[in-house]
This record gives C-alpha cells, structure tokens and sequence, in this order.
C-alpha cells in the first residue's frame, strides 16, 4: 500500500513539475490566477461577484436620479414556473420597468438592488454606446473609419482592411480563438492576463471583413482601445462623463482592468446593479435620450438595433445582430432588441411596450433558439405578463 501511494505521490509530483515548466516557458502565468480564482475556489468559472479580486477603474456617478415605482409596483407576483427557473439558473435580480417607472423587482439570495455583478458581455453594448458618442463628437470619423488610423499595427496587410464597423457587427475575421472552455484560448488569457493589447496583437485579420458574423471577445477589447486613443480618456472615465453621471446612476460602477493603472476589459466586466444597468436600455428606448438631452445620436441607436446584413458560417442571412446588440426580429407580435452576458446578463428592450427588463444571475439555460438563450423568453414572458 505504502508503494501505491508512493507511485501517485511521484505521478503528482512530475504532473506538478511539467504544468509549472510549462507557464514558465510559455510565459502563460495567467494560468495561475486562472486556476486560483476557479479550481480553488470550489468553482470551474468566474463568479459573478468578483470584481474586487482585480485592479478596477471607478465610473464615477454625479446627482442621482431615482427610479419611481408605478403605482401597481409589486402588486403582482411572478408565476411559479418563472420563480422556480429563476432559483434553478441563480437569478440574482429580475426588473420589470415599463413607461418610465419600476413595476416589478425581484432579489434572490444575498443580493440586492445595490449588488454589484459583473456585466460580463454586457459590456460589449456600452462600449458600441459610446462608440457612437465618440462619433458625434467627431472624435471618430465613422464607423467606416479604418482601425489602423488608432492602433498602427493595423495599418498593413489584411489588418489594413479592418473598420469600426467589423468590429462592432463581430464580422472581422481576425483569427480569434473564442473557446470559453479551452485555459489557453483568448477569453481565458484575456479574463486573466495582465496585458491586453499585447495580447489582441497577437492575432491578424486572415481574410475579407465585413461578410461573416462571428462573435469574438476580442473585437470589443480592440474597440477599447479605439476609443481610448480617439477620446484620449481612460473608457471608464468617458463612460462616466457621456453617460453615468446624466443618467443620475444611483452608484459608481468599477470596470475591471488587466492590470494596476491599465486598460479596461472592454469585452466584460462592467459591475454593477440591476437598476442602474436598466439605464442603458431606458436610453436606448428613448431613441438614445435621457430625460429629453440626447446622450446618443438618434440615428445611430437605429443602426445600431437594425441587423447589421451578415451571413452566418453556413451562408444563411444573420438574423439576430446589429453594433453589438442582439435582435429579436419578432416574438409574438414584438421586435425586441437586448445586451447579454455569459451567465445570463441581460438587458432587454421592448418598444411596443416602452418596457426594459433586466435579469442578472449565475448561469443561463444552454439550449438556445436562433442563438437567443431559450430563458431569454422566458424573462420576455414574465415581463409581459407582471406588467399587465
């Protein structure tokens, strides 16, 4: 017995050895942080909390703005078929506002309407937002203007064909390796590492942009860095200047940095609550308008939400993208558009019902209908009905 121990102590001991040799000679010490923040933790992937476990950027908020509550404001109750699949996924929040004003609210667990969570791809949205306010500025030309105008790499080549709009619609054919599951793809190194741009420099477009819808984490990250060069501001502190503080967010938001004093994670990790992410879908409802000031050109919020004309790998019309937000063309008699996040982030707009409904939780069903997550209907459902 002493012996097979013995052997598996050995076998550990060599397995602990190489996976050591290994970051070291590939330079992947991401992997460390990776497996701190996860295996140890008793988890497989990132918890929706953890914000405060990286190095942040505050997005400053000014005077607040408070939602009112409608006069039927919790009067009616979620259906119990919606209530058990929020528990099952780890629904955190459940908002329902409609015209303006809070009619249902729902906290599970310990969270509450100050939690903050992280927006994971949510982000990718506010960063298209201010993308078009960077645009309105004339601080960036056009969708159309070529990336290699902020980052000269891509100034040659195929990378020499890449526009804003490519990035925006996630039809830049760089060579991305968008595997969630994979430790040594993008998002992993991404989510984990201390230096994005070298690290979205490692990849180069490898064919014609603008034709083939396929989303990639890594098109948002560079959009970051566009719009960090074109504004010369920090995107947390733009954020806050073009959109925070006039929406009257009722708390700072942190955006997560790849490092101390470093650039943003522009693909993710935007952390905040429920009520103030419902901003961003109450702006877009209102045509890119807060309380009457025009925060977003009008005509970019409608392009923004019109399907951005791709064809998917198999050569059938795209039918659920525009500048990163995803379209629901039609669902029972509304065209809906919404932002989502990994684990089930979500904010959704209906406007035939001037209604915004976010969801924030642990996890989302994986079974999708046209690439929409199947629960995202089921939130559309309950939203309809609770706000009656």
């Amino acid at each position: 017995m002493k012996t097979i121990f013995k052997g598996i102590g050995i076998i550990l001991l060599i397995v602990i050895i190489g996976f050591n040799l290994f970051i070291v000679f590939t330079g992947r010490y991401y992997l460390y942080a990776g497996i701190a923040d996860t295996y140890l933790r008793g988890r497989l992937t990132p918890a929706i909390d953890e914000y405060y476990h990286f190095d942040n950027r505050m997005i400053q908020c000014g005077p607040k703005q408070e939602w009112p509550n409608g006069k039927n404001y919790n009067v009616r109750q979620l259906d119990s078929k919606y209530d058990e699949k929020n528990k099952r996924l780890g629904t955190v929040a459940y908002l329902v506002i409609k015209n303006d004003s809070v009619r249902f609210e729902k906290y599970y667990d310990r969270f509450g309407d100050t939690s903050r969570v992280n927006s994971f791809s949510m982000a990718k949205t506010f960063v298209s937002i201010m993308i078009g306010i960077a645009i309105n500025e004339g601080k960036i030309k056009s969708v159309d203007q070529p990336v290699g105008d902020f980052i000269p790499e891509f100034k040659t080549g195929d990378n020499a064909k890449l526009t804003i709009r490519h990035l925006l619609t996630m039809s830049s054919n760089i060579n991305f390796d968008e595997d969630y599951s994979n430790p040594l793809a993008f998002p992993a190194q991404a989510y984990y590492g201390t230096d994005l741009l070298k690290l979205i420099l490692k990849y180069k477009v490898v064919g014609e942009p603008g034709k083939v819808f396929k989303y990639l984490s890594g098109n948002t990250q560079i959009l970051g860095i566009v719009l960090e060069r074109a504004t010369g501001k920090h995107i947390s502190d733009y954020t806050s200047e073009k959109l925070w503080k006039p929406m009257g967010a009722k708390m700072p938001a942190f955006w997560s940095l790849d490092q101390k004093d470093g650039v943003e994670k522009a693909y993710c990790c935007f952390n905040s609550n429920a009520r103030d992410f419902a901003r961003f879908g109450q702006l877009y409802l209102d045509s890119g308008r807060w309380k009457g000031q025009q925060l977003v050109p009008e005509a970019y919020v409608k392009q923004s939400v019109t399907l951005a004309g791709l064809v998917d790998d198999d050569g059938s019309k795209n039918m659920r993208y525009g500048y990163s937000w995803w379209i629901i063309p039609e669902y029972k008699g509304h065209s809906i558009f919404y932002a989502r996040g990994i684990k089930g982030q979500y904010i959704i707009i209906i406007p035939d019902q001037k209604m915004v409904i976010v969801r924030l939780g642990q996890m989302r069903e994986k079974e999708k209908k046209n690439d929409h997550p199947v629960d995202v209907f089921d939130y559309i459902d309950a939203g309809l009905e609770l706000a009656q």
